[in-house]
């Protein structure tokens, strides 16, 4: 029998240059060609203008004497109409109604038809219309039994549209994505509902609701396999907190566009976003005085110029910070804080004030109701943030810190200066005659949205012109600056723990190198220490009184070998115990020369690369998973994650968090990578797609300097599609050998295998009988033994790792510090499920 032959070597990964031309155009052709393939969404659109256009309803929706007979309500149902929860679904309120609609269906409809098919898109749109129409007419009509003042309002309200359907449809569909999107899909899919509700208060916001709720619950019931879901990443965790802190800026927002919002936190809607005084408020504003008849002819001014941008001062800060909390920035995460402490105390102030008005006008009940509606969105949020205040721990560099501080701090000084100054100037202009101490009380109102004026000390009414466009370009100035400069801030790449000295550590590993896994000391949150001559350094951390090592020291020859003594005299000083962890043995023979105990912790696992090929019995493996992919036309491709297109960053995101959630346990760092690592422009990615641009998996490549070039390169992230090429990590690594070999590299690592070891024979210790054990018994859950057994596929040479300590009795504090470094953010709740997993 022939033994196959290796792969030909153009099986070598492909270097594609990134994307070039407008990525709006090439989303929309995609968005073309997807909807052509969705004759449900067609038929449904076509069918929606066409029934519009033939009952004249396109302007402004069905007529008076049409609605009642095509639209769902507590009229409409008590008429005997129980056809309407169906025939809502084919008109819409007005051309705004049907724009919006459309785009919704047009977006939504192609994708649910390709991942549930025709059939049963059609039937859960139409199940999810009829369910959530019903169950929200239903809602409100036991709200009127109840009393409850706000269903009074909409009890009359007929409602139209298919977006019902379509809430109903998006969560039933959340169902079939990926763990990623699938909670954002989710978080959208709720909230968006529920703001609607909460603020305009239409009766078709409550059905929005119902049917989003019964879309859950119905494809929990169609996808019980799947499990319950797990807790996300914590760079999902930052996404979906920014969402939800966006939705509370944008949902007054959105009521600011409805005349008739009506909805139960719409109350002081006008603390988010300020509106113009009405004629009849302004009316009673002069029957009060002639001052306040004064100051809301001011107001009304104000409205009608550029100042009128103070208006949404609120929503569009919460909007800013929201970005900063997506990028997980500490910053953001206190600013944030702060704000919603300010609102709770301003709110409570004003409710305080108030208290004799609200009693008189409705009781304390009503009181109590105004505090319930006022308070539960921003305690909300807090209570939100501090649950998840772990996920944000970011740094901003302190540069950026101190220019924003300074930025915001010469602009308040500029802005109040000019306004008491120039007002001083211009005093004669206002009712009455302005004063340094009045302009001086008066420039929180200047600072603050219109709305806030009645919390705030009366000023000086501006009445001349030059009075006037001073008052209108204060607010907007000082925050237009501020809201920018913290955008800038919240933009800026985040900084290492010492910058400047991973600069230098960085350095000095690319012009001497290091060990295989040297390169992970260039991660976050890594401090360092050099000798005298800044000739050598080791990466470290600092767990309650360890202090943890990154790999071998590196630099200069000479230098590293005496670098164990240096940093071990250099922690003695501080009260440290020092433990060099993953080492390799010439660290460790430097160690045993102070007298210190070593222990192998890990199995490096290193392929030759000149003399590699592919031939042979013992290689069968691989040459299966290089045949299987070029026959199901599946490449890998390098990348730097920078460089990669959008679409491939999307599914590689989706991917990690994929795999995090199905082990509903915290993903590990200290010697393993993540997302945030790969995310380095000199840390290559090899990426297996198919012809779709499917990713089925990838690989990150760590370099392995030397004379300032890379001669070898180290595995490190890892992960593939549950549902795609099931050969693919053997098709990427071998496609990495390959390509590194016709680079000229001298080997590849695939990286040191934890708590896992090859028998070398001779009797272990009692120390190393243990980590054994701590081995065997991770194994189910972190699955580092068949690690192992799945990187000798490719006939590496076994290289142990090691861990060395001065003193026996600190191992207990050692094991904790390396406890923490591998699993920070581990929660109470994770730490359960992990006894649970291990003792079953």
């Amino acid at each position: 029998m022939t033994e196959p032959t290796a792969p030909a070597t153009d099986t070598a990964p492909l270097h594609p240059q990134p994307e070039h031309g407008s990525r709006a155009l090439r989303l929309a052709t995609a968005a073309l060609a997807r909807l052509r393939r969705a004759p449900l969404t067609l038929a449904l659109l076509a069918a929606l203008w066409a029934v519009g256009a033939a009952t004249g309803s396109l302007g402004t929706g069905p007529s008076d004497t049409l609605l009642p007979d095509v639209g769902v309500g507590i009229p409409s149902l008590a008429d005997g109409h129980w056809w309407t929860p169906v025939t809502s679904l084919f008109w819409c309120s007005g051309i705004g109604s049907y724009v919006v609609t459309s785009l919704l269906l047009a977006l939504l409809g192609p994708f649910a038809e390709l991942r549930l098919g025709t059939a049963l898109t059609g039937a859960v749109l139409l199940g999810g219309q009829i369910a959530g129409t019903l169950l929200g007419t239903a809602a409100v009509r036991l709200g009127v039994a109840a009393d409850l003042g706000w269903t009074k309002q909409i009890q009359d309200q007929i409602a139209v549209g298919p977006t019902i359907g379509l809430f109903a449809l998006a969560a039933v569909v959340s169902y079939r994505l990926t763990a990623l999107w699938r909670r954002r899909l989710r978080l959208v899919t709720v909230l968006v509902p529920l703001v609607l509700m909460l603020y305009v208060g239409h009766l078709q916001g409550v059905q929005r609701v119902a049917a989003t709720l019964a879309g859950l619950a119905a494809g929990a019931l169609m996808h019980r396999h799947r499990g319950r879901p797990h807790r996300a990443s914590h760079t999902e965790t930052r996404v979906l907190v920014a969402l939800t802190l966006a939705a509370t800026a944008i949902g007054p927002l959105v009521a600011s566009l409805y005349r008739d919002a009506i909805g139960p936190f719409n109350t002081l809607a006008d603390l988010y976003f300020s509106h113009v005084p009405s004629g009849a408020e302004v009316a009673a504003a002069c029957a009060e005085s002639a001052r306040a008849c004064a100051r809301a002819h001011s107001d009304v001014r104000f409205f009608d110029s550029p100042g009128r941008l103070m208006a949404a001062l609120v929503p569009v800060l919460l909007l800013v910070l929201a970005e900063g909390l997506r990028r997980g920035l500490r910053l953001a995460w206190w600013i944030t804080v702060v704000t919603e402490l300010a609102w709770v105390g301003v709110l409570w102030w004003l409710l305080a004030i108030n208290y004799d008005d609200f009693a008189e006008d409705g009781g304390t009940g009503l009181l109590f109701e105004l505090i319930g509606e006022a308070l539960l969105l921003p305690v909300a949020m807090l209570v939100l943030q501090v649950v998840t205040r772990r996920s944000f721990d970011q740094r901003t560099a302190p540069r950026v810190r101190n220019r924003l501080a300074a930025v915001v701090g010469v602009a308040l000084l500029v802005c109040c200066g000019a306004y008491v100054g120039i007002g001083m100037l211009l005093r004669s202009q206002y009712e009455p005659d302005a004063s340094a101490a009045g302009l001086a009380a008066g420039l929180p109102a200047e600072l603050l949205p219109p709305a806030y004026e009645e919390l705030l000390p009366d000023r000086p009414i501006a009445a001349g012109g030059g009075a006037q466009a001073l008052e209108i370009a204060v607010g907007p100035v000082f925050w237009a600056v501020a809201l920018t400069a913290l955008l800038v801030a919240f933009r800026r790449p985040v900084v290492h723990v010492d910058a400047e000295a991973a600069a230098r550590a960085r350095a000095l590993l690319t012009e001497y190198g290091g060990s295989t896994i040297s390169f992970i000391s260039t991660w976050d949150g890594n401090h360092y220490w050099f000798d005298e001559e800044g000739r050598a350094a080791v990466p470290y951390r600092v767990i309650a009184t360890v202090a943890l090592t990154t790999g071998d020291p590196f630099g200069e020859p000479e230098a590293r070998r005496r670098a164990v003594a240096g940093f071990a005299r250099y922690c003695d000083t501080r009260g440290w115990t020092p433990c060099f962890y993953s080492v390799t043995a010439d660290a460790r023979h430097a160690a045993d020369r102070l007298g210190w105990r070593s222990l192998q912790v890990a199995e490096d696992t290193v392929v030759p690369l000149p003399d590699l090929a592919f031939t042979g019995k013992k290689w069968q493996d691989i040459r299966t998973s290089l045949n299987k992919a070029g026959k199901q036309g599946i490449t890998a491709e390098w990348w730097t994650y920078r460089e990669a297109p959008i679409g491939i960053r999307d599914q590689i995101r989706s991917i990690s968090e994929e795999w995090v959630s199905d082990k509903g346990l915290p993903e590990m760092g200290f010697t393993l990578g993540g997302l945030a690592e790969l995310d380095d422009p000199a840390v290559r990615m090899l990426v297996a797609v198919d012809g779709d641009r499917t990713v089925h998996g990838l690989t990150s490549w760590m370099p392995v300097y030397e004379g300032g070039q890379p001669v070898g390169w180290t595995l490190d992230f890892m992960r593939r599609r549950a549902e795609g090429f099931r050969g693919v990590m053997e098709f990427l690594i071998a496609s990495a050998a390959l390509g590194f070999k016709e680079e000229g590299a001298r080997f590849l690592s695939l990286s040191g295998a934890p708590l896992a070891r090859s028998d070398r024979g001779g009797p272990p210790t009692a120390l190393q009988r243990m980590l054994d054990w701590m081995g065997k018994v991770l194994e189910p859950v972190y699955g580092f033994r068949s690690l192992l057994a799945f990187k000798a596929k490719f006939q590496p040479e076994y290289r142990p790792m090691y861990m060395v300590y001065p003193d026996p009795a600190a191992l207990p504090a050692i094991t904790r510090a390396i406890g923490k470094a591998y699993l920070p953010h581990m929660t109470p709740g994770q730490g359960v499920r992990l006894m649970r997993r291990l003792s079953g």
